[in-house]
């Protein structure tokens, strides 16, 4: 149960700032990223996220480089399909495969660049939710947003069984393990089969243990949520203001801007 999410946003010192300014610096960055025309600006965000994230947020940068490469390499995989197949303009370059032209054109680099930056900045501002708040008081935020309480106790029940069904599994598979139930490919294919089989069995005992559990604790089918008081203080209303401008002005001082 090391290296997850909510691991970081526990010890985060970003963790007892504000959570509605917060989700106000994501949201916002989100939106800038998505309505850029030009990679200029994405790219900013980009960098202005991960910098807090690691910076403010203590997060360390090579933990933080590892989770943003994991979807980052499906990314990379689209870029390239982008910048070979779509676009028009003047060829930068290009091969012949078996007869067939494989060429990057310049609407198609500034195309594939613009989707690569917007991806990393949704990607780090999402993060740098993920990293600095932890889901239990994201649950709180959502609840005071007057969402439907079935809507939000069913989410949280479900968060809650993510970290009960990797218990069971890390548990059986290190039992397998131990007894050399992955030695070969056929035998470790049966030591899966039967741990899956397992899993939904012991799943299924863990939840109603849970269930019996709440109900002791007079569970009248609703969940109670504590949320902190977290005052805005000046110096973070101020520097977050100077971002919102900054991104502003760089929005719209790149609108046209191209590469070629």
């Amino acid at each position: 149960m090391t290296n997850i999410l909510d691991d970081y946003a526990l010890v985060s010192p970003l963790r007892y700032r504000n959570n509605w300014l917060k989700l106000a610096i994501v949201t916002f960055g989100l939106l800038m990223g998505v309505t850029s025309q030009s990679f200029v600006t994405p790219l900013a965000i980009a960098l202005c996220m991960s910098f807090a994230t690691v910076r403010f947020g203590k997060v360390p940068a090579g933990f933080y480089l590892k989770v943003l490469s994991a979807p980052a390499s499906f990314v990379i995989l689209s870029v390239i399909i982008i910048a070979f197949f779509f676009g028009s303009g003047a060829e930068i370059f290009g091969f012949d495969v078996f007869s067939y032209r494989l060429g990057v054109n310049t609407g198609g680099l500034e195309m594939a660049l613009l989707v690569f930056a917007r991806t990393l900045s949704g990607m780090s501002c999402l993060f740098f939710l993920a990293l600095t708040t932890p889901m239990v008081e994201l649950f709180s935020v959502l609840k005071a947003t007057r969402l439907p309480d079935s809507l939000i106790e069913l989410s949280m029940m479900m968060y809650r069984y993510i970290f009960v069904f990797l218990e069971v599994a890390w548990g059986i598979r290190y039992a397998q393990s131990v007894r050399l139930g992955y030695k070969d490919w056929r035998t470790g294919l049966n030591s899966l089969a039967m741990l899956a089989t397992t899993l939904f069995i012991r799943s299924w005992e863990q939840g109603e243990k849970i269930f019996v559990s709440m109900s002791a604790r007079c569970y009248d089918g609703r969940l109670l949520f504590f949320e902190e008081k977290r005052p805005i203080r000046a110096n973070e209303l101020m520097l977050t203001g100077t971002y919102f401008i900054a991104v502003l002005a760089l929005w719209y001082m790149t609108r046209e801007f191209s590469i070629f």
